[in-house]
């Protein structure tokens, strides 16, 4: 009995001991934290950090001015499987259409959610996204069959119809936000004047695709279906979205960290890192798979394989363009993916970074996570708003397709043979992949 009677007090201690240390114990001991395992975002693959040699394999003497090697290490990071594709796009434009509609049009208290009790009146007022799943704006469903009228202003008027059609004016639809430009803040943080206001961009984009791109980039070329058809058809919904300039892919990746952060936190989990356009030697790093001294992502130096079929979607020969399967963009998942399961990193479109274009960035970029990053304003020259493309598109030959090679586009244009992928930089160093 005293036996049982000692084991009972020791346990009792031991629990005392643990609830004290549990508290603190005037030890240091860390904030209490749930274990954190990084997934691979869904659409996803995990780029293992490494170092590689940067710029031509091959000098080229017409091209070394601007194209001069350089051995950069790279972190690891998240990177999309393929292009955005149009229907990936379209939920970017669908969720801003719908948030202006309830907002501006609607007035309707069922599409918000309720505030919790002792959250206080801030005014503010949030989007019930489950109920608008549930109850689209624009359906004919019961309970939403009154929003027609209320939403007659979003349609273009006068003699902007056509047909008396009711179609979207999407010169509506634009988005707005602000995001903290690090940059600038850690070059001025010595600087005692400055508030952390000076260092918030804020920006408002008009988030519809320029469709027009198939005509305005081409002198007398029949490219109306394209027009017509290119971002609205479900034909072409696993296509690369084009006409988005660079202010717009920046746009849907700031939307998107937000989606992500909305459903992260609904569910009390730690949300990813930022979204983000990959930069210059993040992009030319994944094109090249993890391989070493390579042209193309699928290796080279030729851009057919043993049985003579075209690698990717460019153009060939002297234009040719079905040679290669698609006279235009296809399919986004066309093609073999590299050795890191990533899906033309060369050919179908070039793609946006997030790296600003300067000929000589190589030379003065450090060499661990190099990018050179210039927030251009709307009355600043043209010059500085040139923003690094990469991976050469369908209307490109072959020079372009090569992981080294270099150009640049304005960050205000938009064409036809122009999209872009997002990353995400990666957490932590256990990774659970759910695709």
């Amino acid at each position: 009995m005293k036996q049982i009677y000692s084991f009972v007090v020791i346990i009792s201690l031991l629990a005392i001991l643990s609830s004290c240390r549990t508290g603190g114990g005037g030890e240091l001991t860390g904030v209490p934290q749930k274990n954190f395992r990084a997934e691979v975002p869904y659409g996803m693959v995990y780029i293992p950090g490494g170092s590689f040699l940067m710029g031509q394999t091959d000098q080229d003497v017409t091209f070394s001015q601007i194209a001069q090697t350089k051995q950069v290490t790279v972190g690891p990071f998240f990177m999309d499987q393929t292009e955005i594709t149009n229907s990936q796009y379209k939920q970017f434009v669908f969720w801003v259409r719908d948030s202006i509609a309830i907002t501006n049009y609607l007035n309707d208290q069922k599409y918000y959610l309720k505030p919790s009790k002792g959250a206080g009146n801030s005014g503010k007022k949030y989007i019930n996204w489950a109920y608008v799943s549930k109850y689209p704006v624009w359906s004919a469903k019961k309970g939403t069959s009154a929003n027609g009228s209320k939403l007659d202003g979003m349609y273009y008027q006068g003699d902007d119809r056509v047909f008396d059609r009711n179609e979207i004016d999407v010169r509506l639809l634009k988005y707005t936000y602000a995001q903290m430009s690090l940059r600038d803040a850690a070059d001025y943080h010595l600087d005692k004047t400055k508030r952390r206001s000076d260092f918030i961009l804020r920006d408002t984009v008009p988030v519809y695709p320029d469709t027009l791109v198939w005509l305005s980039d081409f002198s007398y070329a029949a490219n109306e279906p394209m027009v017509q058809g290119y971002f609205s058809h479900p034909a072409f919904r696993n296509y690369p979205v084009v006409g988005v300039t660079w202010r717009q892919a920046r746009a849907f990746t700031m939307w998107r960290t937000r989606l992500n952060e909305s459903y992260k936190y609904a569910h009390r989990l730690p949300p990813r890192l930022p979204y983000g356009l990959p930069n210059e030697a993040e992009f030319e790093y994944a094109a090249r798979g993890g391989r070493i001294g390579t042209d193309y992502p699928w290796g080279g130096p030729y851009i057919k394989n043993a049985k003579g079929c075209l690698l990717a979607n460019f153009k060939p020969g002297r234009g040719n363009y079905t040679d290669d399967g698609g006279a235009y963009t296809v399919n986004v998942k066309s093609y073999f993916p590299n050795d890191f399961g990533l899906y033309n990193m060369a050919g179908n479109v070039a793609e946006w970074t997030s790296s600003a274009f300067d000929e000589s960035a190589s030379t003065f970029v450090s060499d661990i996570a190099p990018t050179f990053q210039r927030e251009a304003k709307a009355n600043d020259p043209e010059v500085l708003k040139r923003k690094v493309v990469k991976g050469g598109s369908w209307k490109d030959v072959g020079y372009f397709l090569q992981n080294s090679t270099r150009t640049y586009e304005y960050q205000d244009t938009a064409k036809s043979y122009i999209g872009f992928r997002c990353v995400t930089h990666f957490l932590g160093r256990d990774i659970k992949d759910k695709r």
